[in-house]
């Protein structure tokens, strides 16, 4: 796996443990996500702001299907799973990065769909 690759996976997996603060320390200040049908943020403050409405107190259940880089991009796909256990999110992630060494998240693309089991 590739240097970015495997940042793009401890990246989810700090998502996964609602690890605000390794999230906020590897995007921009001027970072920008966008999750269709969701939401839009600018900014570092908003994104931290977006993380803590989403945050759980236990990890969810990451499971990466796909995480793949090219240049100052990266995607990723899997599921998660609610700590609970009764849901179930398909999600794909895309990422643009400000550059190629000790890059940060510029950008981040969601699309999350719950998966009917």
């Amino acid at each position: 796996m590739t240097e970015k690759g495997k940042f793009i996976q401890k990246f989810n997996e700090a998502f996964a443990k609602s690890d605000t603060e390794y999230l906020s320390n590897n995007v921009t200040d001027d970072v920008h996500w966008t999750m269709h049908g969701d939401f839009a943020v600018r900014g570092k403050k908003a994104f931290i702001e977006a993380l803590n409405q989403m945050e759980a107190d236990e990890p969810f259940e990451l499971t990466i299907k796909n995480i793949i880089t090219h240049g100052n991009t990266a995607a990723v796909d899997g599921t998660m799973k609610t700590p609970s256990g009764n849901k179930t999110y398909a999600f794909c992630d895309v990422y643009k990065f400000n550059g190629f060494k000790n890059p940060k998240i510029k950008e981040m693309t969601s699309y999350v769909l719950e998966v009917k089991e």
